[in-house]
C-alpha cells in the first residue's frame, strides 16, 4: 500500500480583523443566550468581502502551495475535494470553478457536502483511500467558510449571540503518495441518530429559497445547545482515544492537537479529557472565531509557520460536525514539505 502524506497546507483569511464591538455595540444587540458559555465572544474574526466567493478564497489559499511546489504540480493534481460551508450557488458546488481557476483536469472531483466542521479529516480519509486504491497519486483538499460575513451580519441576525462567534477563511491541504508526513490512521463516525438536529430558522416559516423578509439564522435553543455540548464533549475525545489506541500510543503522547473550534468550552473540555496541556492543543479562536470546517487547516498552517509543529511531532487533527452527526480524527507524523 502506498504511503499517503499530508505534504503541505496553506490558508487565507479575508479582509482586516473585525472586532467584537461590531456586534456588541450594534443597536438592540440583546439575546437571552448572550451569557451562555457556547457564545463567549472572541476578540476578532474575519469576514469575506461582499463579492468574495468560495472559489476566490480557495484560489488565494492555494497560491503558497503553487509557490512552494510549482504551478504544474498543483495543476496536475489527480484528486480535487472541496467543502464549502455556505455554497455560493444552489445546485452547483465550488469544485469545478476551482479546477477552472487553477487550470486543473482532475480524474476525481468531489464537492463534499457533509462532515461540516470536521470535513478536513473526512476529505483526508477520502484522499487517502483514492490514493491507495486507484492510479491517483496527488490530491488537493479545500475547506472554504464564508457564512460569517454573509449570514451572520444580516441586520436582525447581527443582534443575536450566535452572530459574533463565526469567522471566515479558507484552508487547503496537498496530499501525496510520498514518505513526507505520513497519515498513520483515520477514525471517522457517521452518526445517523443525530441527523437533522442542526436546524435553521425563518420567523415567517417559509422555506429558505421562498421569497420573504425574515432572515435565516441557526435554530439554537437552550435545549438544543445542551444536546450539542453533551455530544461534542463526548464524541471528540472518543474518536481521538480510539485512534490513538489503534496506532499504539496514549493520548498524552500527542505532540500537537488541532480541532475545530466552536467555542472555548469545547477546547478546554477536549484537552482536559485527553489529558493534554493547553500548549499542545493549538487553536486560533481568539483571532479568527469559529471557522467551521476551515479551522483545522488554517490553524495547522499557522502552527507550522510559527514553528509550533516540529519535525517528527505526532499531530492529531479532530472534531465533530453539526449537532453531532459526524466525528473524526486523523494521526499524522509530521515532516515538513516546505522549502
Amino acid at each position: 500500500m502506498n504511503t499517503v502524506s499530508l505534504t503541505d497546507v496553506a490558508s487565507y483569511l479575508p479582509g482586516e480583523p473585525v472586532p467584537a464591538e461590531f456586534y456588541t455595540e450594534y443597536p438592540g444587540a440583546e439575546d437571552k443566550l448572550r451569557n451562555h458559555p457556547m457564545f463567549k465572544i472572541p476578540p476578532l474574526r474575519h469576514h469575506v468581502a461582499a463579492d468574495e466567493t468560495n472559489a476566490d478564497m480557495i484560489e488565494r489559499a492555494v497560491q503558497p502551495l503553487i509557490e512552494r511546489h510549482g504551478r504544474d504540480e498543483i495543476r496536475n493534481v489527480d484528486v480535487l475535494l472541496v467543502h464549502s460551508q455556505l455554497p455560493d450557488l444552489p445546485f452547483v458546488g465550488a469544485g469545478t470553478e476551482v479546477a477552472r481557476r487553477l487550470g486543473m483536469h482532475p480524474e476525481w472531483l468531489i464537492d463534499v457536502a457533509n462532515a461540516g466542521c470536521a470535513s478536513f479529516v473526512y476529505m483526508l480519509k477520502l484522499a487517502r483511500r483514492l490514493l491507495t486504491t486507484t492510479d491517483a497519486r496527488t490530491a488537493l483538499i479545500c475547506n472554504a467558510q464564508s457564512a460569517a460575513g454573509q449570514c451572520f451580519t444580516q441586520s436582525e441576525v447581527r443582534r443575536l449571540a450566535q452572530a459574533a462567534i463565526p469567522g471566515d477563511g479558507c484552508g487547503v491541504g496537498y496530499v501525496t503518495t510520498s514518505a513526507g508526513a505520513p497519515v498513520l490512521d483515520v477514525e471517522t463516525r457517521h452518526i445517523g441518530d443525530y441527523a437533522g438536529d442542526m436546524t435553521v430558522m425563518l420567523d415567517d416559516g417559509r422555506k429558505y429559497w421562498e421569497p420573504g423578509e425574515s432572515q435565516l439564522r441557526i435554530g439554537f435553543t437552550e435545549a438544543s445547545i445542551a444536546k450539542v455540548l453533551a455530544r461534542g464533549n463526548r464524541l471528540v475525545p472518543e474518536v481521538v482515544a480510539d485512534l490513538c489506541g489503534r496506532i499504539g500510543v496514549a493520548t498524552t503522547e500527542i505532540d500537537v492537537f488541532i480541532t475545530n473550534q466552536p467555542n472555548r468550552a469545547f477546547l478546554r473540555n477536549w484537552r482536559e479529557a485527553l489529558q493534554l496541556p493547553p500548549e499542545r492543543h493549538l487553536h486560533t479562536f481568539d483571532q479568527c472565531g469559529n471557522l467551521f470546517g476551515a479551522a483545522i487547516p488554517i490553524t495547522l498552517d499557522r502552527a507550522i509557520h510559527s514553528q509550533h509543529v516540529k519535525e517528527g511531532d505526532l499531530v492529531v487533527l479532530g472534531g465533530f460536525a453539526h449537532a453531532g452527526d459526524f466525528a473524526g480524527a486523523v494521526a499524522i507524523r509530521w515532516h515538513s514539505g516546505r522549502e
